[in-house]
């Protein structure tokens, strides 16, 4: 079983090209087995001696002219008889196991234990999405509307929002959905790669920045909530695993800091939870590699099937009397109550101000999040949107 196990994680490691610990996570998902850190080295220990190597005529191109080949993003090869364009997909694709660093970096600690979901017949929902740290809107002033997007601007938003859920607080209980698109990219790029992105930090920087950020929202509520849940969506078309990384960070830490705070980080493009008679459908509306368009901003029957199909195949109407299907990606506050009657459509606007590309190619945009306040127990649910200046 455990060479099982060690081929199948080298095929998702060659094909997908992710993590180890990663592609060990997938092969006992997918063979329905126990993931444990004795599996987690074994798998290292086996994908090391066993992945594939560099195309020979990749390496010898590179290596005529005397150029590593891990610093080659492309060829373009030309003899008497032919003219080849080669991507190399070994660029710079040093993995990192960064959840065995971060869980070494914890080691010493010990995980706090965590209370219940405390009884009550309210919950407060707090939804921010499309956070894009390390994002360019600026263009050293000479962006269409030059708005300034670092560490300073998004902390004060944060401050903001904070205060904002303070404000409005009707529950012990407090959800706090991320949908996505947390971190604008890795190396300069988006997720699927090849989009290159303007952009004021290092990936180093970025996530410095990025977990401080989460930090900082649960140290502040925590204090005032009985329970808090983070949900976090790790699969997008901007963060991609780089938001896995920074979540999976921010988990570390708050499973060893706070008792009454639960992350989940959801991987997958399309997951629900339900509190109560609610059932939330949560996703960024783009995946990291197979959705070209993503769901658009206006329900229409396509979207509707596809939405429709995913709550029959997890029996969400016998789980639930009211479904929200939530998303971010589009920057744009949309809520559709009306086009079906199994489900609420809701698009969340960006917290993010609007990239370059954006304010040129369309228009300046507002930013935001929303906050709801929802009974346990009927459809009553007061949406409060709020938009920064």
């Amino acid at each position: 079983m455990r060479k099982q196990i060690y081929e199948l994680a080298l095929k998702i490691f060659n094909e997908q090209l992710i993590s180890k610990t990663k592609a060990a996570q997938k092969a006992c998902e997918i063979l329905k087995i126990n993931y444990d850190d004795v599996i987690r080295r074994g798998v290292s220990e086996f994908i090391s001696n066993n992945k594939k190597e560099i195309d020979p005529g990749i390496l010898e191109a590179s290596e005529s002219v005397e150029v590593d080949y891990e610093n080659v993003p492309h060829l373009w090869l030309k003899t008497k008889n032919a003219s080849l364009f080669v991507k190399n997909p070994f660029h710079n694709n040093k993995t990192i196991d960064f959840e065995s660093v971060i869980s070494e970096c914890i080691s010493s600690y010990q995980e706090v234990p965590k209370i219940g979901i405390p009884k009550c017949d309210t919950f407060d929902r707090l939804i921010w999405t499309d956070v894009h740290i390390g994002m360019d809107s600026y263009g050293h002033g000479i962006s269409l509307y030059s708005m300034e997007w670092n560490e300073s601007t998004l902390v004060s938003r944060i401050d903001v929002m904070v205060n904002f859920v303070l404000d409005n607080k009707t529950s012990d209980i407090l959800i706090i959905d991320e949908l996505g698109d947390f971190m604008d990219g890795w190396n300069g790029e988006t997720t699927r790669g090849g989009h290159k992105l303007p952009q004021n930090m290092s990936n180093q920087e970025a996530f410095d920045v990025g977990l401080k950020a989460k930090i900082r929202v649960v140290d502040a509520l925590s204090h005032h909530y009985k329970h808090i849940t983070c949900n976090n969506i790790c699969n997008d078309n901007h963060a991609g695993s780089f938001a896995y990384v920074v979540n999976s960070a921010f988990k570390s830490v708050v499973d060893c800091k706070f008792n009454n705070v639960l992350v989940n980080n959801y991987n997958k493009f399309i997951s629900h939870y339900i509190m109560g008679d609610h059932c939330f459908i949560i996703t960024h509306g783009k995946d990291d590699k197979n959705l070209k368009f993503g769901f658009k901003p206006m329900l229409d029957p396509r979207t509707s099937e596809k939405i429709s199909q995913y709550i029959r195949h997890n029996d969400l109407l016998s789980q639930s009397k009211y479904i929200e299907f939530s998303k971010g990606d589009s920057h744009q506050c949309l809520f559709d109550m009306c086009t079906s009657d199994e489900f609420d459509y809701f698009n969340f606007p960006a917290f993010s101000p609007s990239s370059q590309w954006v304010q040129t190619n369309f228009k300046k945009g507002r930013s935001g999040f929303v906050m709801q306040n929802v009974e346990m127990h009927s459809d009553r649910k007061n949406i409060k949107p709020f938009f920064f200046n």
